[in-house]
């Protein structure tokens, strides 16, 4: 029973979206409906913490790695690339302002 529960809430939550007060919230009312004992009502709040964690983690990673296609496909400049356009262009100011003085 303990795990078709804890296979049914995997599936049908948004793990990546969970917060600790809800898993908390979750394992105590099953607690109290009499579905799980205290223990593994601690137990499931305490997986559920660590694949939320996990979930959270891989999805950022993924998204981090959509945009930075999307970006490169869409041939967009990044905050490196305009840092070093940056500098560059301090630097051409400050020789133009040098050579301006000379003259």
């Amino acid at each position: 029973m303990f795990d078709l529960i804890k296979k049914t809430l995997l599936t049908g939550v948004g793990l990546a979206a969970m917060t600790k007060d809800k898993v908390e919230e979750l394992a105590k009312e099953l607690i109290e409906k009499g579905k799980l004992t205290e223990k593994e009502g601690k137990s499931l709040a305490d997986e559920l913490l660590k694949k939320s964690e996990k979930a959270r983690k891989d999805l950022e990673t993924q998204v981090e790695k959509t945009v930075k296609k999307t970006m490169k496909k869409m041939n967009l400049a990044s905050r490196e690339d305009m840092a070093k356009l940056t500098k560059r262009v301090k630097k051409l100011e400050s020789a133009l302002k040098e050579e301006s003085a000379k003259d």
